[in-house]
């Protein structure tokens, strides 16, 4: 009967999100392509960084950071400071000036500002490439997820997923996407607040978890000790120092690369819009990023206090149903009868959605955790299939091969290619090659060593130019896919850095191969310079003719 209960309140809660996401997309269903791309950059900043977090806090952040830092202990906290880190670097490096260029995409931005249609080619394909690896990762949380609730396979519970995105974010563009992820962003903060602060008070009697947390890790290291395991709180135990630093640096200019992030961006008003879009998502995500170590920290010491060294014949209840996901594995390895703390695995993928079994904090808790964790995955996938769709329908149909198409015929072209490319990352989400974590690490190294060298060195260095951006993007995608394959199937690595961390040998190298053939052709011309220039300064400032103007 509990179990009953559970499910029914789990799928209102779900159902009734689903039905606010597809009431809102219908409601603002793009009318022309200024809707569709860039919701005709109308969106209140407040509101823009509530988009924004919810777009940044995809499923690898809902669902898979704080199992991932619960399962690597110190070597888990590279992922929190490197995606809290690199979205400063995004806000006062980039984001302002890209958005006083007025593009509508970043490959527009790069074909524009170099004045390259190859480079900007190159840059729709390098984001085609990024977001679809993104997107499977989402795409498989989301399986998690809805397989967890209806208990069925998780690849059912993707597919369920792959309709409900395609639909939505094909009707309604980015003008519909922004205002349902204003609302995903609720359902998501809250959901994740709630299970922490009650496994507060359980566990401490402190409502603030953030505060609470760290006799909890106290406690720990003394179990840890009795265990004769790896200490929680003891750096470098998973991984090298190395990779520690290479992939906190790939989240970091990965995040600065993301081109579905970026775009955001281009969806207000002004420059100055732009940054007061940072400064309130920084705060939004700030939310969730200081909660996902508590998270972690609670989860692992109920689990060795509760479910470790407990007869296999009497486990909590709450591990059968994950057991049948496949995602919650137990093994009596030594025959004792009893389950030991190294006999029991489970996913990274699974501890924040299981957290309120875990606590016992009951049904509706259970519930609000599931619509959470979907709203998480789908905010992101909307906004990485307009990045697939813009690319797709506008930097490679409008720009490159029927520039006289008609509104409603960019407009078909972009609801077909987000319909294609949900299909199309939904397929290869059923089977996912890794951990949702490790997925998205690749599409964050991939753009790090793509699109970051070619943003950075294009807004403050006016020397670059096309046939430097060109080497650099390819240079820096070939290292990166080389090193991502050679460190997961060949075993090959360098210092120990893995293929996580993979973003830093593509990022230097295409660095390096900008700069050397900048150097060794052709400079932009005046134009091109001073208008590079004039990108540094805020809007009522206008660069010309070697000085600065005010505008009048």
């Amino acid at each position: 009967m509990a179990l009953d209960m559970q499910f029914l309140v789990s799928l209102a809660l779900i159902g009734a999100t689903f039905a606010l996401y597809i009431g809102i997309a219908i409601f603002n269903t793009a009318k022309q392509t200024s809707d569709f791309y860039v919701a005709s950059r109308g969106v209140p900043p407040v509101f823009n960084g509530m988009a924004i977090g919810a777009d940044w806090m995809s499923a690898a952040s809902f669902i898979g950071m704080a199992g991932t830092v619960m399962v690597l202990g110190y070597d888990g906290l590279a992922y929190i400071m490197g995606w809290t880190g690199g979205y400063l670097l995004l806000t006062f490096l980039l984001a302002p000036q890209l958005r006083k260029y007025g593009r509508y995409t970043v490959p527009e931005f790069i074909g524009d500002r170099y004045r390259s249609n190859t480079a900007r080619l190159i840059a729709a394909v390098a984001t085609i490439i990024i977001s679809f690896t993104y997107s499977v990762g989402q795409l498989s949380g989301s399986g998690v997820v809805i397989g967890r609730l209806l208990e069925v396979d998780t690849a059912i519970g993707t597919l369920i997923g792959v309709v409900l995105i395609a639909f939505y974010s094909a009707m309604g563009g980015m003008k519909g996407i922004t205002w349902t992820q204003v609302a995903q962003y609720l359902v998501l903060i809250i959901a994740y607040l709630i299970p922490v602060i009650f496994m507060s008070l359980q566990l401490t009697q402190n409502p603030a978890p953030w505060i609470s947390y760290g006799e909890i890790i106290g406690e720990m290291r003394e179990l840890d000790r009795e265990l004769g395991i790896s200490e929680y709180v003891v750096p470098f135990t998973e991984a090298t120092k190395w990779q520690f630093l290479a992939l906190m640096f790939t989240l970091m200019a990965g995040t600065a690369g993301l081109p579905h992030v970026i775009v955001r961006f281009y969806t207000v008003a002004t420059m100055k819009a732009a940054r007061w879009s940072g400064a309130w998502a920084l705060l939004f995500i700030g939310l969730l990023y200081l909660s996902a170590p508590v998270y972690a920290a609670f989860s692992r010491f109920i689990l060795m206090t509760q479910v470790a060294n407990t007869q296999l014949d009497n486990l909590p209840a709450w591990t059968e149903p994950w057991i049948n996901t496949g995602q919650l594995s137990v093994a009596d390895t030594n025959g004792d009868g009893m389950l030991q703390w190294q006999e029991l695995t489970i996913s990274n993928d699974i501890v924040v959605m299981a957290t309120p079994e875990i606590a016992n904090l009951g049904v509706f808790v259970i519930g609000l955790m599931a619509a959470g964790a979907m709203a998480a995955a789908l905010s992101t996938t909307g906004g990485l299939m307009i990045a697939i769709s813009a690319a797709l329908s506008h930097d490679i149909y409008y720009r490159s091969i029927n520039p006289k198409a008609t509104e409603s015929k960019r407009l078909f072209v972009g609801r077909l290619s987000i319909v294609l490319a949900t299909v199309a990352a939904g397929l290869l989400a059923l089977n996912p090659p890794g951990a949702i974590t490790q997925i998205v690490a690749w599409a964050f190294a991939l753009a790090s060593g793509s699109f970051f060298p070619a943003l950075l060195l294009g807004v403050w260095w006016r020397r670059a130019n096309g046939p430097g951006v060109i080497a650099g993007m390819v240079t820096g995608l070939t290292v990166t896919l080389s090193y991502i394959f050679a460190a997961k199937y060949l075993g090959f690595t360098i210092l120990g850095i893995i293929d996580t961390g993979a973003g830093v040998f593509g990022a230097a190298s295409a660095i390096i191969a900008n700069i050397v053939v900048s150097l060794n052709t052709a400079p932009p011309s005046q134009e091109t310079l001073d208008e590079v220039t004039d990108l540094r300064y805020p809007e009522q400032i206008k660069y010309k003719d070697g000085e600065v103007w005010l505008k009048e």
